[in-house]
């Protein structure tokens, strides 16, 4: 990341607010947007909510827990929770 010198970008009146709360020191001030949920940037979320899906349309179709989680390399236990949620 990148610095600014703060004296730079604002206004002078700003400037002094802030340099009474904090005064020599790197302040981080973060993005004002909302902070997006994980995976949605790189597609992760939509793959696993898509996978979780698929494997209880299987399960509905009387597949057994075992046999998908040998098919999806996962546990018992973790293909247990995906179906019955």
């Amino acid at each position: 990341m990148k610095y600014k010198k703060a004296s730079d970008i604002l206004p002078d009146e700003l400037l002094r607010e802030v340099q009474r709360y904090i005064e020599g020191e790197a302040l981080y001030i973060p993005k004002g947007k909302a902070r997006k949920k994980w995976g949605e940037n790189s597609g992760g979320r939509s793959f696993f909510i898509q996978r979780n899906e698929e494997i209880r349309n299987k399960f509905f179709h009387k597949v057994s827990l075992e046999t998908l989680a040998e098919e999806y390399s996962l546990s018992y236990e973790t293909i247990r929770k995906i179906v019955y949620k």
